[in-house]
């Protein structure tokens, strides 16, 4: 059964008036309000709830429960909007490279979506924890790419040829500046992740016992000019090039940050079972 995701209601968890027609303008708008509004968290992993994928159990979390997720939900939801709008949107498999080495060859979990629209393929990304891209980035420009955070670009390595065509060691990289230096965020080869690889990258990314969301405590949202994040008991806040952190003293303030700071409620006396919390 086809799902139609309600857009009223989406519209209102991110606080703006619904576009209704598919625009750059609409689609910048609808990229920068949803990653200030819906945090990027795995709290439902750590709690042993495990993640449905199910579009109404996405919605059901997101939208009207007020909670966050990770990239398959986030990016999942913003897939079945987009395309409620009349965007010409797919979804894109990536390998996750923040802080690992070229040589490195990281498993297929993340899902980001391309959209194609007046003749341009831009890359739209709601679920990359603290980095994610508050503005749309166009996949056939070269070089620095300004955003309403830090800036981007996107990087090809190997052979391509027209039609996107390429070898099969070619790859691209969306990157990020951070403190003068380029780093990457992602790699990917402009391959669709259909439902079932997402399907199969969740169930990895959820319940293996060696996924990093399974050991850290991860939260993130933008603010209008910069980032707050907490991985752990580290809760780190961004205003530009400033950035503060401090160490939460014990679980009570841990629940108190995610209400106050992320929106995101949880009953008193609530733990999150997790290696990298040591109290």
């Amino acid at each position: 059964m086809t799902f139609t995701p309600d857009l009223d209601a989406y519209c209102r968890r991110l606080g703006i008036e619904c576009p209704r027609a598919p625009t750059f303008d609409g689609l910048g708008r609808l990229l920068t309000a949803h990653v200030q509004s819906i945090p990027f968290e795995n709290l439902d992993v750590l709690l042993g709830r495990g993640i449905d994928l199910a579009p109404e159990a996405i919605e059901r979390k997101l939208v009207f429960a007020r909670r966050g997720g990770y990239c398959f939900e986030q990016n999942t939801h913003l897939l079945h909007v987009l395309r409620a709008l009349g965007y010409d949107a797919a979804p894109l498999s990536a390998r996750v490279r923040l802080q690992r080495p070229r040589e490195f060859v990281p498993a297929r979990t993340h899902m980001a979506v391309m959209v194609q629209l007046d003749g341009r393929r831009w890359l739209c990304d709601v679920g990359v924890g603290g980095y994610s891209p508050s503005t749309p980035l166009d996949l056939d420009l070269d070089g620095a790419q300004a955003t309403r955070h830090e800036p981007r670009r996107i990087v090809r390595e190997g052979e391509w040829g027209p039609g996107d065509r390429r070898t099969p060691a070619a790859r691209a990289f969306q990157q990020m500046l951070i403190a003068g230096e380029w780093q990457d965020v992602y790699e990917f080869t402009l391959e669709a992740m259909p439902e079932i690889d997402r399907e199969v990258a969740n169930w990895f990314t959820s319940t293996h016992p060696r996924s990093h969301f399974r050991e850290l405590l991860m939260v993130a949202r933008a603010t209008t000019h910069g980032r707050l994040t907490l991985r752990n008991r580290e809760f780190t806040e961004r205003d530009g090039d400033r950035a503060t952190t401090r160490v939460l003293a014990d679980p009570d303030e841990l629940l108190a940050v995610l209400a106050t700071r992320f929106d995101l409620h949880f009953p008193a006396g609530t733990r999150f079972p997790c290696p990298g919390l040591a109290w």
